[in-house]
């Protein structure tokens, strides 16, 4: 036999891949920076994240003041107050409706029903913003303020919706970047599935924690549950696509955008309002920041957002495993084609 022939018998031996088999398209062995550039780079890297980290911080929350936070008005004033969105409405019941629907964050009248100014807000927008309400409206003044939706005994700063966000983030950035450290050859279909069991435990597990051990998240539990699943999903599955997309770099990029960004934009800590401008429209994109508006409407707010979350949510979610499924299984079949 010739060496072509034994070849070509070799090459019709060799099992080839059914158009429908499953292809496993792992991430090629890196060898790695070497040398100084090996000792230097990650140490740049980290700093610059941490740089990151600390400039955004101090950006939204050093010197916070309102950027047209809504504030329902009774009656004719012929007041100014900077910082303000100044909304008429025609008496103090449309407007308390409006804080607890948070329309806006108070209603101010002026005169009230006995010639003294009233003040409704939500103690659960936090401390910081009841403090600046009462400081600007009620400043001098003898007053009628009232709470008219108190957050609960177990959440009395109002942060627990943002300390249960910031671990589950985190939690899902880890998952994105574990999954293919640990199993770099997990077929696609196994990797979404693993991505389905940690969202669906995680939203399980910061429900009871939260609302059910510390009471600190009033509402449905199953609502919140499922909100919280469906933010995990999205975070997980955006540092999944990164990662895949852009190698060890898509591990910092992540963090930036998912921890740091995110984290920072949420409305956990101060209303979006607060945030400077050019970090302002991240808080109705990035995930983190439709996840915690939408469990704070659940938890407080007659649903506030949920509607938006879970499509904003459900599209980031789709869009990565669009991704994944492009790069994990339809480009390794038609190489293998």
């Amino acid at each position: 036999m010739s060496d072509h022939d034994a070849e070509a018998a070799a090459r019709h031996a060799r099992p080839q891949p059914h158009p429908h088999d499953h292809v496993v398209d792992a991430p090629e062995a890196r060898v790695g920076a070497t040398g100084a550039k090996g000792a230097l780079l990650p140490a740049l890297i980290v700093l610059a994240i941490g740089a990151i980290f600390v400039s955004v911080y101090l950006a939204a929350f050093h010197a916070p003041k309102p950027h047209q936070l809504p504030v329902a008005v009774v009656g004719a004033t012929t007041e100014q107050y900077a910082g303000f969105e100044l909304r008429s409405y025609p008496d103090l019941a449309s407007a308390r409706s409006a804080v607890q629907h948070r329309e806006v964050y108070a209603a101010y009248d002026a005169s009230g029903p006995t010639g003294s100014p009233v003040l409704l807000y939500s103690s659960a927008n936090g401390p910081s913003v009841t403090a600046l309400l009462e400081g600007t409206f009620l400043h001098g003044k003898v007053s009628a303020a009232q709470d008219v939706q108190p957050a609960s005994s177990g959440d009395t700063r109002g942060l627990s919706v943002f300390y249960s966000a910031f671990g589950l983030v985190l939690a899902g950035f880890l998952f994105g970047t574990m999954t293919y450290q640990m199993a770099p050859r997990l077929e696609f279909r196994w990797r979404m599935a693993g991505l389905a069991f940690f969202s669906a435990a995680g939203g399980l597990a910061v429900a009871a924690i939260a609302g059910t051990v510390f009471g600190a998240l009033p509402g449905p539990f199953l609502a919140i549950a499922g909100l919280t699943a469906l933010m995990a999903a999205a975070v997980g599955g955006a540092t999944m696509a990164l990662v895949r997309l852009l190698g060890p770099a898509g591990v910092s990029v992540s963090s930036v955008l998912l921890l740091i960004l995110g984290n920072a934009t949420s409305g956990g800590i101060l209303p979006p309002d607060f945030l400077p401008a050019w970090l302002h429209p991240l808080s109705s994109v990035l995930p983190v920041g439709v996840g915690v508006r939408a469990i704070q409407g659940v938890a407080y707010f007659h649903n506030d957002g949920v509607i938006r979350g879970i499509v904003v949510l459900v599209l980031w979610i789709a869009a990565c495993a669009g991704i994944l499924w492009h790069r994990d299984v339809r480009a390794a079949r038609e190489r293998a084609v």
